[in-house]
């Protein structure tokens, strides 16, 4: 049984999961501060209380990059820059007395929806979050990538779509994610009005657009099977995937198979699941021999 942990950028949810069995949940708001960590402890204790046998691994997801070798945080979202660099796996031993294992969140959600999710048992996909920023991760033959020093597959928000765009804050010009993101919206406009209502169709046609482009990029770059598409906005359904889909197979090129797409019914449990499949692969291979049998 695994405690997954996922650090979001407006709230901390939390899951302990037996299996594919969610059998605790909560959820805490973001602070911004080192105060997070206490209430995620806080929060993630209470939950343990509620299950009959105590976890055997912590996972741990974060907004930014994380080090394959030494699982911290290269480079965080604002909200989190309290973690860069913090030993998160030495916390999780303090506060709970178990190992924990820490990535990217867009990662561990596609880890999540290709082992028991809407893409389960797929080796080739790629996942696109859409909301706050753009999340993205990859997978080839089964793996996720990393590359050397953690980076592979998470940028694609940061694919540069407009030679003529904004600076990105990344230090890129004309990023997906600067163009086509929640703070990309003019102040006092929300993602669900756009998508929601017509008062915005302008904006609402050139994030899709843009997200059209991001996603064909990701599909030349990695020939996914299956592209996953999440995120809160999700919830417009076709209003949005269909848009998608349709520039994909557009723009494609002519040699290539066009992807399935889909969208995860509980995009909220994603990253759960992906932590819960990591901490569970980092308990088998740190067990002794006489445990493993």
């Amino acid at each position: 049984m695994e405690l997954c942990i996922d650090f979001g950028g407006t709230e901390i949810k939390l899951a302990v999961i037996d299996g594919t069995r969610v059998v605790a949940s909560g959820s805490i708001p973001v602070l911004g501060s080192p105060a997070d960590l206490a209430a995620a402890a806080a929060e993630a204790r209470r939950l343990l209380t509620e299950t009959t046998r105590p976890a055997d691994a912590v996972g741990i997801a974060v907004p930014g990059v994380v080090d394959p070798t030494s699982g911290r945080m290269l480079h965080a979202n604002a909200k989190y820059d309290f973690l860069e660099g913090l030993d998160l796996n030495s916390w999780a031993l303090t506060e709970f007395g178990l190992p924990a294992v820490v990535e990217n969140d867009a990662r561990a959600a596609l880890i999540g929806e290709t082992s028991t999710g809407s893409a389960a048992r797929e080796g080739d996909a790629v996942l696109v979050t859409l909301g706050t920023g753009i999340g993205t991760a990859a997978m080839i033959d089964g793996l996720p990538l990393r590359g050397r020093t953690g980076h592979a597959g998470i940028l694609g928000g940061h694919l540069t779509v407009d030679l003529d765009g904004p600076i990105c804050p990344c230090g890129n010009i004309g990023c997906g994610e600067a163009l086509a993101s929640t703070w990309a919206l003019p102040s006092g406009t929300t993602m669900t009005e756009v998508f929601t209502t017509d008062a915005h169709p302008g904006i609402r046609d050139r994030f899709l657009h843009v997200w059209g482009a991001v996603v064909t990029s990701l599909v030349h770059s990695y020939d996914p099977a299956v592209v996953i598409l999440s995120g809160g906005i999700l919830r417009a359904g076709d209003a949005v995937r269909a848009p998608i889909e349709a520039h994909v197979r557009q723009h494609l090129w002519p040699s290539m198979t066009t992807p399935q797409f889909v969208v995860p019914p509980e995009p909220e449990l994603s990253v759960a699941r992906g932590l819960s499949v990591l901490a569970r692969a980092t308990t088998i291979h740190t067990a002794t021999p006489q445990e493993e049998q």
